[in-house]
Order: C-alpha cells, then sequence, then structure tokens
C-alpha cells in the first residue's frame, strides 16, 4: 500500500517472485471510467473507488493460499473492505512527498499525473496497531525493503495469510 509513485508495482512483482506466489496490480482492477478521471487529473471519490475495493477483495479471496497484490488502500474503511476477502498484511511503502514527486516525474505511460500526489498524500490514513502489516521507507533499497518485508511477515505468525 502507498501512495502512487511510491513503488508499489516494484516491490509487489519482486515481493511475489520471492514467496513464489501470484501477483496482481490494482490498477488493472480499474474501470476504463477511474482511470479516464485519474488520467484527466480528477482524484477518486469513495464512491469510485467501492468497486474497485470489492473486485481487489474478490481476488484476494481467490488467493487464500497466498498472493501479492499492490494497491494505494489509502483509507482505514479501503482496507477494511479488502479485508473482506480475506486475512490481510499489509507493506506500507512511506517517503517524502518530494522523493515520490521526483520519482513520478520520471516515469512514463501511467495515467495518474503527478498532480494528484496531493491528493493522495491528504487522503492516505497509516496503518493502526490493529492492522498487520510494516512500514517500509521508499528511500531504502528495493531488495532491502523486500528482505525485511519478508523476515516481518515471516515473524508476523501470520505465514499463510497474503
Amino acid at each position: 500500500m502507498g501512495v502512487a509513485g511510491s513503488g508499489k508495482t516494484t516491490v509487489g512483482t519482486l515481493l511475489a517472485e520471492r514467496l513464489g506466489w501470484e501477483y496482481a496490480e490494482a490498477d488493472s482492477f480499474h474501470s476504463p471510467a477511474n482511470i479516464d478521471k485519474m488520467a484527466s487529473g480528477i482524484p477518486l471519490g469513495d464512491a469510485d473507488r467501492a468497486p474497485w475495493l470489492r473486485a481487489i477483495a474478490g481476488w484476494i479471496g481467490e488467493h487464500a493460499d497466498g498472493a501479492v497484490v499492490s494497491s494505494s488502500a489509502l483509507k482505514r474503511r479501503y482496507r477494511d473492505i479488502l479485508r473482506t476477502g480475506g486475512p490481510v498484511w499489509y507493506l506500507h511503502l512511506h517517503g517524502s512527498r518530494e522523493l515520490i514527486a521526483a520519482r513520478m516525474s520520471t516515469r512514463s505511460g501511467h495515467f495518474m499525473p503527478t498532480s494528484l500526489l496531493d491528493s493522495q498524500f491528504a487522503d492516505l490514513e497509516p496503518l493502526s496497531g490493529e492492522e498487520a502489516g510494516l512500514v517500509a521507507d521508499v528511500a531504502d533499497p528495493v531488495e532491502r525493503i523486500v528482505e525485511v518485508a519478508v523476515r516481518a511477515f515471516a515473524s508476523s505468525n501470520q505465514g499463510s495469510e497474503g
């Protein structure tokens, strides 16, 4: 989880490979209308996100033996919807707005403009104490983030959750 440009796809892909699990990019669950809206610089509201979150939760439910899905999961209530699919352990990729904006400005072919980054940070609610997971600094090398996440997940006594 994390704001746009935090490295969710990169970390998620490597994490899934390391764990031997299937990977899904949450952007692929968006409706064309949502993608058009974001590409136009309009932030999604809760009503826009609801079907998207339910679709991701369904995918989680279909992969109860373990899987990795990258999703912004910005708000606690969004994460509550994701957990309707089954237990979830979160890796929150956190970093400064400046670092993430710099990374976003160099990527190409993505529909999410840097202009929406502030709305993402405004919506972001950190993991609460009862949400299983880990916060990782996106300034760290990707390989280190993945290694720390694998160890933290394994030691969380939730080895069957994805």
